[in-house]
C-alpha cells in the first residue's frame, strides 16, 4: 500500500499498478483498489496511468474486468469503489 500511496516519488505508483494488474489476481487488484479510496488526484491518475500501461502492454493483462466485478462484492466500501474506478479505467482502455 505504501508504494501505491508514495506521496514523493509517482513512478514508484504507476510501475506498482501495472505490476499488480499483470499479477490480475482479486488480492493483487483489491490492493490497487483500497490504494484508489485513499489517493489524492495525483496519485490515482498514476495508478490510473499503470493500470492502463498493463493492460496494454505487449503481454497483455488479466481480466481486470472480471476480477473488479468479484471485488464489487467486497465487504468493504473502499474496496467496492476502488473496483468501479479501476472497472472504468479498464473499460476506458479498451475503447
Amino acid at each position: 500500500m505504501g508504494l501505491l500511496l508514495d506521496a514523493g516519488d509517482t513512478a514508484v505508483t504507476r510501475r506498482t499498478a501495472e505490476a499488480l494488474v499483470r499479477v490480475g489476481t482479486v488480492a493483487a487488484v483489491r490492493l490497487i483498489a483500497l490504494a484508489v479510496a485513499g489517493a489524492d488526484d495525483n496519485q490515482a491518475e498514476w495508478m490510473q496511468t499503470g493500470v492502463h500501461d498493463a493492460l496494454v502492454g505487449l503481454d497483455g493483462a488479466p481480466d481486470v474486468a472480471t476480477v473488479c466485478g468479484q471485488l464489487a462484492r467486497d465487504p468493504a466500501l473502499a474496496v467496492r469503489r476502488g473496483a468501479a474506478e479501476i472497472a472504468q479505467w479498464a473499460d476506458a482502455t479498451r475503447g
